[in-house]
């Protein structure tokens, strides 16, 4: 691939993935193509993905409407009620990159536990519980319907995009179901607000909504406004836009994929800021990671040449290779320097991170 390619990211027709009777040759060419892109590039559109226009159209609706609200009372359902979960909103400034505050507010969402015998909540583990949803809509559980059954699509489309990408390794295409997934993979979902007033403010123009970064686990899933703003590294120096294009979402691959694959297929660096100096800016990340108690092992990869030393080409000059556990552990580790505060509950986080 010559540098003059590289200028924007490869779009991917996933139809034939989802359709159980399609033609194994289409499906081996879509593999071909999920290879090519995580190979050089670490990021990719979808298009024909099977999910209704009309739910992405009330997700972005709903979420204007909330972040439009005023601070207090947005505060009604902030993270620090949330408890374990890790569930609820944080203001502009409250979650950090590098060390640095981001330009960004949020709202944090996982998969739903309202049963208290659940093994997890009975356990104590973290990040799992209850949700704390915006009373937005008609009644209060109307904006709950629709994030509850964008999270489901969202879940059931990463599984299809991962059978893809076991056929682009030579895997059998449930490869990640059987042995990462488990039949209950680590889905979270978030929604951010860009403030277009954040980088007017002087002294923020420099600012970014999200600095530079990799994300932290598999596979990420992300719709965003018609804003833009979304920026990928692409050579270690390079930057290319990654803007929104009608009815696609992006995918990229994270740090928990890398280190499957021994560096086969990179996570990608990307940053973020809102473009625009009148509207803010909405984006919808979901992320489809392994089972809690998973241990994260290489995969065999028989035939092809790895490459795991790749700190000092990394953003953080940290290497995803040199830990072991399970992914759990590792995702707990993180957290503790994005949300600091977190982490003074000592039960819930601990002060090791990586």
């Amino acid at each position: 691939m010559t540098e003059e390619d590289q200028t924007s990211l490869p779009i991917i027709d996933i139809g034939p993935l989802l359709i159980d009777d399609s033609n194994d040759n289409r499906k081996e060419e879509t593999a071909l193509q999920i290879h090519q892109a995580c190979r050089h590039w670490g990021f990719f559109y979808v298009k024909n993905h099977g999910i209704p226009m009309k739910l992405q159209e009330e997700l972005i609706e709903f979420s204007r409407k909330y972040f439009s609200l005023p601070l207090e009372t947005k505060m009604q359902i902030s993270m620090n009620k949330g408890g374990r979960a890790w569930r609820g909103y944080f203001p502009v400034g409250n979650e950090l990159t590098s060390g640095k505050p981001d330009g960004k507010e949020g709202l944090y969402f996982g998969t739903e536990i309202d049963d208290d015998n659940h093994p997890k909540i009975r356990n104590k583990i973290p990040l799992h519980g209850r949700n704390q949803f915006p009373p937005i809509g008609k009644d209060e559980n109307e904006f709950r319907h629709v994030i509850l059954t964008y999270m489901t699509t969202m879940e059931n489309l990463g599984r299809i995009i991962m059978s893809g990408l076991a056929r682009s390794l030579k895997l059998d295409v449930n490869f990640f179901d059987k042995n990462y997934f488990l039949n209950e993979p680590t889905c979270l979902f978030r929604i951010f607000n860009y403030p277009a007033s954040f980088c007017q403010q002087e002294g923020n123009q420099d600012l970014w909504g999200v600095g530079e970064h990799t994300d932290y686990g598999m596979l990420t899933i992300l719709l965003q406004d018609d804003i833009g703003g979304l920026q990928v590294k692409i050579n270690h120096n390079k930057w290319i836009d990654a803007p929104p294009i009608p009815n696609t979402f992006i995918c990229n691959i994270g740090d928990m994929l890398d280190r499957m694959t021994s560096g086969y297929y990179r996570s990608t660096p990307h940053r973020v800021r809102n473009l625009s100096p009148s509207y803010d800016r909405l984006s919808f990340p979901f992320f489809l990671d392994p089972n809690w108690d998973t241990e994260i092992l290489p995969i065999p990869m028989e035939g092809i040449t790895t490459n795991e030393d790749d700190a000092e080409n990394r953003w953080d000059k940290a290497s995803v290779h040199k830990f072991s556990g399970t992914y759990g552990e590792y995702l707990l580790k993180k957290v503790s320097r994005v949300f600091p505060n977190l982490a003074e509950e000592q039960t819930i986080i601990g002060t090791n991170s990586y």
